[in-house]
C-alpha cells in the first residue's frame, strides 16, 4: 500500500462528496476576484511598478525585516498608511492569511480571552490555534453575544484581557458588522477591538478608508487591512498603536521569521493608497454597478447586501456545482463555495461585482442563472 494511501482516500472522499478543489486557469468575465476597483491591472499602478524598478527599487528584499530585508519601502508605505488610515503605526505583512495569524496570535496572553465572530477568516482561527489565550465564538453580528461571552468568563474567574474580534464586512455574506455596537462592548469590558477590514478597504468611507475608519486611532483598536483585495496590490498591514507594531516586530513569530515582502510591492501599494485618494470616482462606478447588480440579480434569488460581495445560496454541494459550471461555461466566472468554507447546508455562489465587469456583463449573467436555475 502506498504511503499516500491515506491522502488519496481523503481525496477521493472530497469528489464523492462535490468537494474537490482544484487550481484553473482564468476563463469568463470577472464575477468571482476580489479586485473590487480593478486597480490590479490598471495603468497607473502599472507606472508606478515601472518607476520604482527605474529607480532602482529591489524586487525582492533577500531576507527579514530584522535581519537585511528591511527597505526604505516597507518604511516609507508604514508611514505612509498610518497617515492615510489614520493609525499611531502600521506594519507591513507578506499576505492577509500572515497578518492576521501573527496579530490573533502574538497579542492576546496566556489567562486573556478571545471572542471571535462565528463566521470570521480562516486566518483568525489559525492565530487562536497559535495563541496561548483562550477563546470562544459568539454568535455572527450578535454584540450582545459578545458582551455575554464576556461576562460569563468573568463570571468564571477570568482576569486577563478581552479581545474582540471581527470582520467589518464578511467574505462570503457580505454584511457588516455592528462597529459602533461591538465599541460599545469593547469600552463596557476594557477590551480590545480587533476589526478585519479585508473587505471594506479601498470600497468604503472617506477615500476608501474602510467601514473602521471613525474608530481608528483609538487606544484599543487594532485594523488590519489586505492590499490584495481592492488595492489590487499584495500583502497587509496591521494599524494600530504604536506599542502593538513594536510588540509584533518582537514577538510575532510570522513577522519575525518570514523573508520580508517585495520591496517593489511595498511600492505598488504606496501607489494604491494615492488613488484610492485620487480617483473617487471608481468607488462611485463600484457602488452604482453594485445597486444596479442587485436589482438584476433579485429575481433569480440572489440577496441584496448593500456591498460588492452578493451570495446565491444554494444549499447542497452538488447543486452550487452544478450552477457554477453552467455559469462559467456561458463566460462568467463565477465560483462556488462549499463546506468548510461556509457551514454546512449553505453551500453557494459568491458573485463578486468588480470594475472589471460592466452594466452589459450583469445582465449576461443573470440570464446565465437563470438558464442554469431553469
Amino acid at each position: 500500500m502506498s504511503i499516500l494511501a491515506a491522502h488519496a482516500q481523503d481525496l477521493a472522499q472530497l469528489a464523492e462528496r462535490d468537494r474537490l478543489r482544484g487550481l484553473f486557469p482564468r476563463a469568463g468575465v470577472d464575477f468571482a476576484s476580489n479586485d473590487y476597483l480593478g486597480l490590479a491591472t490598471s495603468d497607473r499602478l502599472r507606472d508606478a511598478v515601472a518607476e520604482a524598478v527605474a529607480r532602482g527599487v529591489a524586487v525582492g528584499s533577500g531576507g527579514s525585516r530584522l535581519l537585511r530585508g528591511n527597505d526604505p519601502e516597507h518604511d516609507a508605505l508604514e508611514i505612509e498608511a498610518a497617515a492615510f488610515f489614520g493609525s499611531e503605526a502600521a506594519l507591513y505583512f507578506s499576505s492577509g492569511y500572515a497578518a492576521n495569524a501573527a496579530l490573533i496570535g502574538t497579542l492576546p496572553q496566556r489567562g486573556d480571552l478571545v471572542v471571535h465572530d462565528a463566521l470570521i477568516h480562516a486566518s483568525a482561527h489559525e492565530g487562536i490555534r497559535l495563541g496561548r489565550a483562550e477563546a470562544v465564538a459568539a454568535a455572527h453580528n450578535d454584540p450582545q453575544g459578545f458582551d455575554d461571552a464576556i461576562g460569563a468568563w468573568r463570571a468564571r474567574g477570568g482576569t486577563g484581557r478581552a479581545w474582540i474580534a471581527v470582520e467589518s464586512l464578511y467574505s462570503m455574506d457580505g454584511d457588516r458588522a455592528p462597529l459602533d455596537d461591538l465599541a460599545a462592548v469593547a469600552a463596557r469590558h476594557d477590551a480590545f477591538l480587533l476589526i478585519d477590514e479585508a473587505h471594506a478597504s479601498g470600497v468604503f468611507g472617506h477615500d476608501g478608508r474602510g467601514l473602521a475608519a471613525d474608530l481608528e486611532g483609538r487606544e484599543n483598536v487594532i485594523t488590519l487591512r489586505t492590499c490584495g483585495k481592492a488595492l489590487g496590490c499584495e500583502g497587509a498591514l496591521v494599524c494600530g498603536p504604536r506599542v502593538v507594531r513594536d510588540f509584533l516586530v518582537n514577538r510575532g513569530r510570522g513577522f519575525i521569521f518570514s523573508t520580508a515582502p517585495s520591496p517593489l510591492m511595498a511600492s505598488a501599494v504606496r501607489a494604491a493608497l494615492r488613488i484610492l485618494a485620487d480617483e473617487p470616482e471608481r468607488r462611485e462606478r463600484l457602488h452604482a454597478l453594485v445597486a444596479y447588480a442587485e436589482r438584476v440579480l433579485a429575481p433569480h434569488g440572489v440577496a441584496p447586501t448593500g456591498s460588492q460581495i452578493l451570495p446565491l445560496v444554494l444549499g447542497d454541494d452538488t447543486t452550487t456545482m452544478r450552477v457554477a459550471g453552467a455559469v462559467q461555461a456561458a463566460g462568467y466566472d463565477v465560483r462556488g463555495i462549499r463546506p468548510p468554507t461556509v457551514p454546512a447546508g449553505s453551500s453557494r455562489l459568491r458573485i463578486s461585482v468588480t470594475l472589471n465587469a460592466s452594466q452589459a456583463d450583469v445582465d449576461g449573467l443573470a440570464q446565465a442563472i437563470g438558464a442554469a436555475l431553469a
